[in-house]
């Protein structure tokens, strides 16, 4: 085995042929080669430690051929090399790095903020799964809503609906600059309410939604459930139909499918027109692909962008997130958009999720809501009817959406026991069965959840 000084020299020029023979960038060294630390060498195999797991993928894809090369042009026979993850290496041999992992995710991060665009009807890509939504929204931005008032938009998450409502306020503060558009999502709109009747000011809240020109609302299935603010809703609803404002409202499904929520607003929403968007076709996909790079004038190879609309198919927001993760990685490594590049994007986009702790804050939040108790007594010791009720949806939801061990779950109210989240996910399975309407309300809740996760 050759001493880690003597390997370190080895690797040292074996970086700096590297840099010449390919023509590296000083910010991909840094960022890919400076990081890499020598382990040990057995015979024909390095081994080499990355600072951060988020970067073997890249390494194995990307660097580790050339690497190999350069190792045999230095000591005269090939070398097979192997990646580990620092945290993996022997204790004591490879020195800590924090900074420069934060800084690359921050570099990539920042670039895919960076280059989110403003929503429009120009940069919407339309095909047959979307083309009569297109319509009737770009109809309403032009204050041509009387056939269509509500427009009631629905579909799955990440298929265009929150980039229609953006692209009508767009469109119409435009064209009639001073028109008061509320653009809002219901989350947004039944904390707000909550608010104004613990602030006692909902006069302040009935007189800004009232005189509003346009009211556009994203998820309005979330206040299903939520009696308060369906009532309010209701008379907000009435009031601006009968003025004739524009409203239009987005759902992840058709009015007469959100189960917990009254018929008298099913019948609202069902009035005007209901208009749904699927899952894009594969010409669509295409295009919005080609677009995507168009905007962030970037060159993708025919054969990947086929790859991408091949294995992406259901999800608009997934599929131009691949993109803007490809061109980062690409300003900031260097790394040329191939399929092999775009397999790995597609994992890392399709697995990325919330954070459990933010789902189980957002449960509970959302059964707090339901039964018009705090949050915070949901996790307490608190045991009247309505706490107590909220703390088993909330249980229930927990488990089903996260998969938590019950300890765990006990953890997050105050420490109660493994048997005493057994009973309460018992007891709402028992529920549900008996209660129709107590089961709409726990399945929306669950629907809600998942749908923002």
């Amino acid at each position: 085995m050759k001493s880690i000084s003597s390997l370190s020299d080895i690797y040292n020029l074996v970086v700096e042929n590297y840099m010449q023979e390919y023509n590296t960038s000083t910010s991909a060294r840094e960022i890919w080669l400076d990081t890499l630390k020598p382990v040990e060498m057995n015979g024909n195999i390095v081994v080499l430690a990355t600072d951060i797991d988020f970067k073997l993928n890249t390494l194995n894809d990307f660097y580790r051929a050339r690497l190999e090369e350069q190792f045999e042009n230095v000591i005269g026979y090939p070398i097979n090399i192997q990646f580990i993850v620092q945290s993996d290496a022997p204790a004591g041999e490879i020195p800590a790095s924090p900074a420069k992992t934060e800084e690359v995710t921050s570099q990539i991060d920042n670039l895919v903020n960076d280059n989110k665009v403003t929503y429009t009807f120009d940069n919407f890509i339309v095909g047959p799964s979307n083309n009569l939504a297109f319509a009737a929204a770009k109809a309403v931005s032009q204050k041509q809503h009387e056939k269509y008032n509500p427009l009631f938009i629905y579909g799955d998450s990440g298929l265009g609906k929150t980039h229609l409502l953006s692209a009508i306020q767009n469109e119409m503060e435009k064209k009639y600059p001073g028109i008061n558009i509320i653009y809002i999502s219901a989350e947004t709109f039944t904390n707000e309410f909550l608010h104004s009747i613990t602030a006692n000011n909902t006069e302040l809240f009935d007189e800004k939604y009232r005189n509003a020109d346009a009211l556009l609302i994203d998820d309005i299935q979330f206040i299903a459930g939520k009696e308060q603010t369906e009532e309010k809703f209701f008379h907000i609803f009435n009031e601006l139909y009968k003025l004739n404002k524009a409203i239009v409202l987005t759902s992840d499904r058709p009015a007469k499918e959100i189960k917990s929520i009254s018929d008298r607003l099913k019948t609202r929403f069902s009035s005007g027109l209901a208009a749904d968007v699927r899952a894009p076709e594969y010409e669509t996909r295409l295009a919005i692909i080609q677009r995507k790079a168009e905007i962030l004038n970037f060159k993708i190879p025919d054969d990947v962008v086929d790859f991408i609309a091949t294995k992406l198919k259901s999800n608009i927001r997934q599929i131009e997130g691949v993109v803007t993760k490809m061109n980062a990685l690409y300003m900031v490594s260097q790394i040329k958009p191939s399929i092999v590049g775009a397999q790995n994007v597609i994992k890392d986009i399709v697995s990325d999720h919330q954070p459990v702790p933010v789902t189980v804050d957002k449960i509970i939040s959302e059964a707090a809501k339901i039964y018009n108790v705090d949050p915070d007594e949901i996790r307490s010791q608190k045991r009247n009817a309505p706490v107590s009720s909220a703390r088993k949806v909330a249980i229930y939801a927990i488990q089903e959406i996260t998969g938590l061990p019950y300890e765990t779950i006990g953890k997050e109210f105050s420490g109660r026991d493994h048997s005493t989240v057994v009973y309460a996910i018992k007891n709402v399975k028992e529920t549900m069965v008996k209660d129709s309407s107590f089961r709409s309300v726990v399945e929306d809740l669950i629907k809600n959840i998942k749908a923002n996760q």
